[in-house]
């Protein structure tokens, strides 16, 4: 506790208590009236929670503070007003790291004085006040990293022309900015240094006026939605030393770029940049270290044409180009960059082999990525890594011969679809001990996991599938408790799982299928409580699905056993396992019915994000519109599918199983289920999917089937289905007579059975919903309508005529007197015509 005597010291003038006493110690800020004379207050990380509802009133009776540093003290309530100001002197105020909640409060724009204002990392929320235009003094401003602080950028905020530094980051702010820097370079002498904008809502081009900010050094404009070309401007700004841009919808690069001599560093990475960069793009960049343009997206539509003999006026130390277009040749402007320490050229189109010139530039590199290219030739080994965290990616090349190794400092290693052959170096672990990630997968390596990778101590990641590798899986996990991805599958391993994979606690992703192993499932596998993936398919493991799969493995998202042996029944554990929504227990020899609790499969009725892509690794294939269809782990988040194909499994299917609304594929063909298609299977609007054939199923086709309008496989053959065909919505597309074959009940398009009265009649008549019925229904309902249409047609036009005329005596007369009127006219007119 901060001693309450300490506010006995009327003439203190500074007080820095900051990161002095444990978080737990809450102190009030009750002392602080009796120091009158104090113009300097640092409490930074000190627990003031219970002075949150007076810390205000208590600071403002300090006429004299000039500095007030609060940062991190763990208040939630910033007061909107105050009755006075009485801290006018106020020059620097840091509320930063806080939990405030409110808006921007008023009395903050009395304080005229200020120079430094700090509210980063906050929860403010609200538009960014007009008032800020009162504070003309103001020379730097954070107020990054607030949770809702939304709008546009104010216009009064171009009108600070002493602003140096301006951080509004990591919001919600919106609109275009043209206002906002047109204001500032209407400043005579605009001071600002910093600008930082990033990760906002920010979209439209990047006005020419920002080539008018010419001290500006710092510019961050990333994750926002910017379109357009660079402002040809950018040339002017001659004190520019970072710029970043990345994650925007930016498509031109500008000469003038090449004109920032000053430039230090740019991420122009993850934009939609087409054109072609030549050495004018990059003329004058002399100060140029750092150098981004990475793009996730394989597509290519911006080009390096760079003269060959050029020699570029900067010495880069990081270079990460990514689907960029520089080959079909090694790019020779490299020939002179002898401090590189990060190379990237991946999917840059490059043929042929690294040259010479390269590897003898005596490098120190941390990354070497040439992936994704169509490179040849020898691997670059001789290339030297610094200590430490150091990675070499070949991936997706043409290289061929022996495994390469690398120096004992490499921890990434990524050989993968490549054409290496041979065994796995038995000394892998002793030359390469201090691997993480190693993929050697997609190549033609034969023989056996040599024993040494158990010396991997620091292994997180090992992929080894789609080889040609044999023999059993050894037994030296005890020492590889980090490992998160352990990928076998595709080789031709032999054995059982040995007992000691329940040693990785840390594994999240387990992946061991199309191999030969076989046994039963060691019980020690569920000491792996963290699996997201357990595939194990393909084999030829036997027993019972063990029960303690969803009990001991609660976060399990995929789980595929397809194609063993396995029998008994599915445990209904499985229900209990709330993020699955990869199921595949095909063809096996499970018996029983299909769980009731299936519709307790949480992880087929809710959306996952692209935010839980980090939960996937690798491909997995599934059964999907008839043939294997492989996806990547980019999008496996969104594959939603249950298939219990080709088993045993009796009992009719659960209506329970109707409520996984999210399902795209539904297979449970090749079993002997009973029974009928559950009436509202139309829920499963998402459903691309469904294979229902080769079962006992009875009855009609539910009416609410035509609800499933994504529908583009169906099978429903070799059943006992009967009564007529939907032709409504979707199955106007499933024209395909064998989708119902083996069904001799039967009938309507696309069948050439047609469906008779009679055969509607056969509709069983405790259907309350078949077509045939309903059908049936329309039609003698049309039929009364047009009887009683005849009938009131027949009462209103005859009596309401007639009728008249009988009871009302005056009607009938002048009718029957204009009807003799008129035969009168009749019988003159056709005598003269006569004569």
């Amino acid at each position: 506790m901060i001693p309450p005597s300490l506010g006995n010291l009327s003439r203190l003038q500074y007080l820095d208590l900051s990161n002095c006493f444990a978080e737990s110690s809450r102190n009030d800020l009750l002392w602080l009236r009796g120091l009158s004379s104090l113009r300097y207050l640092n409490l930074g990380a000190i627990d003031l929670s219970n002075a949150e509802d007076h810390w205000l009133r208590a600071i403002n009776s300090l006429p004299s503070l000039t500095e007030l540093r609060l940062p991190n003290c763990f208040m939630s309530k910033l007061p909107l007003s105050l009755p006075f100001i009485n801290v006018t002197s106020l020059e620097v105020l840091d509320l930063s790291r806080n939990n405030f909640n409110s808006t921007s409060p008023r009395w903050l724009f009395n304080l005229t004085r200020l120079i430094h204002l700090d509210l980063n990392s906050n929860s403010l929320g609200g538009e960014l006040p007009d008032k800020f235009a009162n504070l003309a003094s103001l020379q730097e401003l954070d107020m990054s990293q607030n949770s809702y602080l939304e709008g546009r950028l104010p216009k009064s905020l171009g009108s600070l022309c002493d602003m140096s530094v301006l951080k509004l980051s990591a919001n919600r702010i919106t609109g275009e900015i043209n206002d906002f820097i047109n204001g500032l370079a209407q400043c005579n002498n605009s001071k600002l240094e910093n600008l930082d904008l990033g990760n906002n809502g920010l979209y439209g081009n990047l006005p020419d006026s920002l080539g008018n900010l010419k001290k500006l050094r710092y510019l961050q404009f990333l994750r926002n939605s910017f379109q357009g070309s660079i402002p040809r401007t950018i040339g002017n700004m001659s004190s520019l030393e970072e710029f970043y841009v990345a994650n925007n919808k930016m498509s031109g690069i500008p000469e003038s770029f090449g004109q920032l001599s000053t430039l230090v560093a740019v991420d122009l990475s993850e934009n939609l940049w087409e054109g072609v960069v030549t050495e004018r793009h990059l003329a004058n960049l002399s100060s140029l270290t750092d150098l981004d343009l990475y793009n996730l997206s394989p597509n290519i539509s911006l080009a390096f044409n760079i003269t060959p003999g050029w020699i570029p006026p900067f010495k880069l130390r990081y270079l990460k180009i990514r689907s960029c277009q520089l080959g079909p040749e090694f790019p020779t402007w490299l020939r002179k960059q002898n401090e590189l320490k990060t190379v990237v050229l991946n999917n840059a189109k490059i043929s042929g082999t690294i040259p010479d010139w390269f590897l003898q530039l005596n490098l120190q590199l941390d990354e070497l990525d040439v992936g994704y290219n169509r490179l040849t030739g020898e691997p670059p080994t001789s290339l030297m890594f610094v200590d430490g965290r150091s990675s070499v990616d070949l991936s997706s090349n043409l290289y061929d011969g022996p495994l390469p190794m690398w120096s004992s400092n490499m921890t990434i290693l990524y050989l993968n679809d490549n054409r290496f052959s041979g065994p796995i170096p038995p000394n892998i672990g002793e030359l390469m001990p201090y691997l993480t990630d190693l993929d050697i997968s997609r190549n033609e390596l034969n023989g056996i996991i040599p024993l040494s990778i158990g010396n991997m101590a620091t292994l997180t990641s090992l992929v080894i599938s789609n080889n040609y590798l044999s023999g059993e899986i050894p037994r030296f996990w005890s020492n590889l408790s980090s490992l998160y991805i352990l990928d076998m599958s595709n080789n031709g391993l032999s054995g059982p799982i040995p007992s000691e994979v329940g040693f990785l606690s840390s594994l999240r992703f387990f992946i061991l299928s199309n191999n030969n192993l076989s046994g039963n499932l060691p019980s020690s596998l569920q000491n792996c409580k963290s699996l997201y993936t357990l595939d194990l398919g393909e084999n030829k493991f036997m027993g019972n699905i063990p029960t303690w799969i969803a009990e001991s493995i609660p976060l399990l998202l995929i789980l595929r056993l397809r194609t063993n042996l396995f029998t008994g029944e599915i445990p209904p554990q499985i229900c209990h396992l709330s993020n699955l929504h990869i199921v595949d227990l095909s063809h096996n020899k499970l018996s029983g019915s299909i769980p009731p609790c299936i519709g307790n499969l949480i992880g087929l009725k809710v959306e996952l994000t692209d935010v839980d892509t980090v939960s996937y690794q690798g491909r997995l294939t599934v059964v999907a519109k008839g043939r294997f269809v492989q996806y990547d782990q980019s999008i496996l988040y969104l594959v939603n599918s249950l298939d219990l194909s080709d088993n045993c499994l009796s009992g009719e299917i659960p209506e329970a199983l109707t409520s996984l609304v999210r399902l795209w594929t539904l297979n449970l063909s090749m079993n002997h289920l009973i029974g009928r298609i559950p009436i509202d299977i139309g829920n499963l609007e998402r459903l691309e999917t469904l294979d229902l054939s080769s079962n006992n199923l009875s009855g009609p086709l539910p009416p609410s089937m035509t609800s499933l309008t994504k529908l583009n496989h169906l099978n429903l053959s070799y059943n006992d289905l009967s009564g007529k065909i939907p032709t409504a919505n979707q199955f106007l597309t499933l024209n395909d007579p064998s989708i119902y074959e083996g069904n001799v009940g039967l009938c309507g398009i696309p069948l050439p059975e047609l469906c008779s009265r009679d055969e509607k009649q056969l509709q069983s008549p405790d259907d309350s919903g078949g077509n045939s019925e309903s059908e049936e229904r329309a039609d003698h309902l049309e039929y009364l309508w047009l009887i009683l249409s005849i009938g009131l047609g027949f009462l209103v036009g005859f009596w309401g005529v007639c009728g008249t005329l009988i009871v009302k005596k005056s009607w009938r007369e002048a009718y029957y007197g204009y009807i003799d009127r008129m035969k009168n006219k009749l019988t003159a007119l056709v005598a003269r015509r006569t004569d």
